[in-house]
């Protein structure tokens, strides 16, 4: 059997439109097979006709034909805008946008392949032995396709809900073991912090140990450098005062040398010419004053 890609439901659906359509294409058929036998009861009863007699009957069947074939098509194209309104109106109750693509309703090998299918279908099946079957009835449009929707959605949302079950449970679990892990690495931390503490006291410990032996160390070799200054300044003081006395000695020496030396210089022959001699010029000197004086007063 010829397949449109549908599943049972929707393919039976189809099946059902098909079948209404061939059902009012058969009555339109009828419609028009009907015209031309009127046309032929009531018009062709004489054995000949002229050719405008013939051209009028023919534009009276081609009227006729043309009316009903119109509103066929009317009525076939209305019939078809009822029917995406009713699908329309069922996706947008679920907040669906269909969208059709026209071009392909002119698609050659799908119209050959809805062919095949409407063969299959219902020349294939007058063929069989008709059994009375009653078949269940459709559920309404407004109704059942909601209700088979709302069934699909609650069974993926109970799927939905075991997965996140199963996944929270697999989550919780992760959690305990995350906190069992935290709990262990916490210990740890605090026994490392413990013995941290316990080598931080023990070093506390030595470390005081050998600054008290440093400062008593310090403390020593100050007071050993203290005494060895304090030893120097006396020995300096000392030497000070005895620099200070040879100093005063020597002076003392030296005065009585120079004094020694004027006297011995004074008792010299040189010495008293040279004191002859400035005697008698500073005598030549107060004379020549007294002179110069006397000119003076007398000018």
């Amino acid at each position: 059997m010829a397949e449109l890609g549908l599943n049972e439901h929707h393919q039976n659906e189809v099946i059902n439109y098909m079948r209404f359509a061939r059902s009012k294409r058969g009555l339109r058929l009828k419609t028009v097979d009907s015209c031309f036998q009127d046309l032929k009861d009531s018009r062709l009863v004489e054995e000949t006709f002229t050719i405008d007699e013939v051209s009028e009957v023919l534009n009276g069947l081609q009227a006729v034909v043309h009316s009903e074939v119109e509103s066929e098509l009317i009525n076939t194209a209305y019939t078809n805008v009822l029917l995406l309104r009713q699908l329309f109106s069922q996706a947008e109750k679920w907040y669906l946008k269909l969208q059709t693509d026209i071009s392909e309703l002119e698609n050659r090998e799908l119209l050959e392949q809805v062919a095949e299918f409407e063969k299959a279908e219902f020349v294939s099946s007058s063929k069989k032995p008709i059994i009375d079957i009653t078949k269940p009835k459709l559920v309404p449009i407004n109704e059942g396709g909601t209700t088979e929707l709302l069934n699909k959605e609650i069974l993926r949302l109970q799927q939905e809900n075991e997965k996140l079950k199963s996944r929270l449970k697999t989550i919780e679990i992760q959690a305990v073991n995350a906190l069992d892990e935290k709990s262990k690495l916490e210990r740890v931390l605090q026994d490392l912090q413990l013995d941290q503490e316990n080598q931080q006291d023990l070093l506390k410990a030595q470390d005081l140990d050998d600054l008290e032996n440093t400062v008593a160390t310090l403390r020593s070799e100050f007071q050993k450098t203290l005494n060895d200054k304090t030893e120097n300044q006396k020995s300096l003081e000392e030497n000070l005062a005895a620099a200070k006395h040879d100093l005063l000695r020597v002076q003392e020496q030296l005065s009585m040398a120079e004094k020694e030396l004027e006297k011995k210089f004074q008792q010299t022959a040189a010495y008293r010419n040279m004191k002859e001699i400035l005697t008698k010029k500073n005598d030549q000197i107060k004379d020549l004053r007294k002179r110069l004086a006397k000119y003076e007063s007398e000018d």
